[in-house]
C-alpha cells in the first residue's frame, strides 16, 4: 500500500499521521498481550506461579508499590493533633519551633 504523501494537503497529512500513530499503539499493545500470553502459558506448562518467578502479588501497571502512609515522627507540642513524618517539606509549626530554640529531638514522638 503506497501512499503518495506529496499529493496530500496539510489536513490530510495530519490525519494520516494520527491514524498511523494510533495503529502503531495498537500493534504495540497486541505485541505486549501476545508476549504476556506466552509467558503465562509457559508458567502454566512448567507448573510454576507468576509469584514464584517474579515475586510480589502480580503485575503492577503504572502504580508504585508501598505508597501507604508513613508513621509520624514528630509532634507539635502546642497542638498534639499536628504531626509530621519527617518526609517532604517541613511544616510551618516545625520551623517555628526550631526558631524558638527547640531541637528536632525535642519534637520527636
Amino acid at each position: 500500500m503506497a501512499i503518495d504523501i506529496k499529493s496530500l494537503n496539510h489536513n490530510q497529512l495530519n490525519d494520516l499521521i494520527q491514524k498511523a500513530q494510533a495503529r502503531q499503539q495498537e500493534l504495540e499493545k497486541e505485541k505486549v498481550s501476545r508476549v504476556r500470553e506466552k509467558v503465562f502459558a509457559l508458567l502454566k506448562a512448567e507448573g510454576i506461579s507468576f509469584e514464584e518467578v517474579f515475586g510480589g502479588g502480580g503485575v503492577v501497571r503504572g502504580k508504585r508499590r508501598g505508597t501507604g502512609t508513613v508513621a509520624p515522627k514528630y509532634r507539635n507540642p502546642a497542638d498534639p493533633e499536628q504531626t509530621w513524618s519527617g518526609r517532604g517539606k517541613r511544616p510551618r509549626w516545625f520551623n517555628d519551633a526550631l526558631k524558638a530554640g527547640k531541637k528536632e529531638k525535642d519534637l520527636a514522638i
